[in-house]
């Protein structure tokens, strides 16, 4: 199983790195368009290899996509990062350039591969994928959801006291500020609604902290998180490439699903080894639809600045 990373910056490095210590993966390729970089990067990793207890190969290229040919997954997280005060938004004219090139790059060389794209703003990243590619739409996942979502166990947990074990929950929508859709009414602790525990007032604030998490670690970063997204990533890839078939939010191509067409937003869905092997519809309360519509607007919106 051959992994590609392109950007070895802070999160492309983290996600190699916790893909390396999982162990499942033959070789992992950290690629950049800084001179050695990608090269430092991988060698550094490999000499944690004794220390950590991994096999797989990590090497690192500058700029050269022949060495990612073959790739069974390959992420994208290249691009310029969020600044403090910049909306995701913000980024879409550098970053959509830059995304463009790079999958047309990766695509040539491993027409067959899965394509995770990280880069901001995510969800219209990831539709410019669709939009510019011939890859299907299983193929192509946009990984938002699943980073959101871990902010929002984080927030759960510390809230209830409890360990982020007992702690269950998912967010939906746009990998923005105002477009998640964190659905406090179905979080649990150990299946057990979470509004057993806690007030109604506490709950609107962890939903409040969860849609601000990636602003709040920018704001005290001065750039943004890598730790939680590089493994929010390597989770995604472990599942399609060890055929988990497990269920993570995602950004999709959604058809119909949801009462939404034309878009890619965060829904659940089943990763397996073919991408996206299914699109999971919950039942909505009428306040989740009506903040879902609003989050796919946004979404929209952002989409209609792209030139494709």
């Amino acid at each position: 199983m051959k992994i590609t990373v392109v950007g070895a910056g802070a999160v492309g490095a983290s996600c190699a790195e916790y893909i390396a210590i999982k162990d499942f993966a033959s070789e992992v390729v950290l690629l950049d368009i800084k001179e050695g970089y990608a090269e430092g990067k991988a060698m550094d990793l490999m000499q944690t290899a004794s220390l950590n207890g991994f096999d797989t190969k990590i090497t690192g290229t500058t700029n050269d996509y022949s060495k990612t040919a073959n790739s069974d997954i390959c992420v994208i997280t290249s691009g310029i990062p969020r600044k403090p005060g910049m909306t995701r938004e913000e980024l879409i004219g550098i970053n959509a350039g830059i995304v463009k090139t790079v999958s047309a790059s990766l695509i040539e060389h491993s027409p067959n591969t899965i394509m995770i794209v990280v880069s901001n703003p995510m969800d219209t990243m990831t539709y410019l994928v669709h939009k510019t590619t011939s890859l299907p739409k299983n193929r192509i996942i946009g990984m938002g959801g699943a980073l959101d979502s871990a902010r929002f166990k984080y927030r759960l947990a510390e809230a209830l006291g409890a360990p982020i074990s007992d702690v269950d929950g998912m967010v939906i929508g746009g990998h923005s500020d105002k477009g998640m859709v964190p659905l406090t009414r179905l979080a649990t602790r150990n299946s057990v609604p979470v509004s057993k525990f806690i007030s109604e007032e506490r709950l609107n604030q962890v939903k409040e902290d969860t849609k601000v998490g990636g602003a709040t670690l920018t704001k005290l970063l001065g750039t943004s998180a890598w730790y939680a997204p590089g493994a929010a990533v390597s989770g995604l890839v472990q599942a399609i490439a060890c055929d988990l078939k497990k269920m993570y939010p995602c950004s999709t191509l959604l058809e119909g699903e949801y009462g939404l067409n034309d878009l890619c937003i965060g829904v659940p869905v089943i990763l397996g080894r073919n991408g996206i092997e299914e699109i999971v519809e919950i039942e909505l309360s009428q306040a989740e639809k009506d903040h879902m519509k609003e989050s796919a607007e946004g979404v929209s919106k952002t989409n209609d600045l792209l030139d494709v």
